[in-house]
């Protein structure tokens, strides 16, 4: 009797503990870690990208049945809603947990030169040659952005009319675009990284983005930014001796 007795307990004891819910998963996704952390200690402006379709994953969650950049472009909320609110941006992510993480460029957020993975992953190790000081390396399979310093289109315009020639697989991300940033999916595949990540500045060079500022008026954290310049020339150099006569970097 009292074995038939232990046997019972223990099943309501099982039973019970079936009936309890699943503990929740301790600490934020990571999208919306990462989601965070731009907003508000860098105080770079985001917002949740389109994501992919819930019934087709290999396409757009956008109406465009042809969209070239399937799930990594604003679409619901727009660009324009991008920003540094942390009680906002918990509430997209929240909400969609698996939305990319789109950084809106320009105006006192970072701007961006991408170009081709490969021709990139080549002239970062001639830049590092030359002695240039680089900020943060965005990476993808297909292509790897090069944050630089807040620039506006006229400055880009006359720096571009200087040039001679400019590789025409440069594109610029400035005022107005947007950047795809880790650790969301890229839109050909695989996920977005850090090939090099954030790092502090140096107090000497006054060209950087600032983190949100502290009871005594400090900033949280400074972000080493180089100058659009610097970085287009040394990229224009390096495509000198690109295959293809330094017309391009697309290599």
């Amino acid at each position: 009797m009292r074995e038939i007795l232990g046997r019972r307990l223990q099943w309501l004891r099982d039973r019970i503990q079936s009936l309890r819910p699943a503990p929740a998963p301790s600490g934020p996704p990571a999208l919306l870690d990462a989601a965070l952390t731009c907003a508000t200690a860098w105080e770079w402006p985001v917002l949740p990208g389109v994501g992919r379709s819930s019934t087709d994953g290999s396409r757009c969650a956008c109406p465009d049945p042809d969209c070239v950049v399937p799930g990594a472009h604003p679409f619901d909320p727009g660009l324009l809603a991008a920003t540094t609110d942390p009680r906002m941006v918990t509430w997209w992510w929240t909400n969609r947990p698996a939305a990319p993480v789109l950084m809106a460029t320009g105006g006192a957020a970072p701007c961006a030169v991408s170009l081709p993975a490969t021709a990139a992953a080549r002239a970062l190790v001639r830049l590092d040659a030359q002695g240039l000081r680089l900020g943060p390396v965005v990476a993808t399979p297909t292509r790897w952005s090069l944050l630089v310093a807040p620039y506006s289109l006229e400055r880009l315009g006359e720096l571009l009319y200087a040039k001679d020639h400019v590789p025409s697989s440069l594109r610029f991300h400035g005022e107005g675009g947007y950047l795809l940033l880790p650790p969301s999916a890229a839109s050909g595949g695989g996920e977005v990284r850090w090939e090099r990540e954030p790092r502090a500045a140096d107090r000497t060079r006054p060209r950087s983005v600032r983190g949100p500022r502290t009871a005594a008026g400090d900033t949280a954290r400074t972000l080493w930014l180089p100058d659009v310049e610097a970085v287009v020339d040394a990229l224009v150099e390096a495509s000198t001796g690109a295959p293809g006569g330094g017309s391009r970097l697309a290599y």
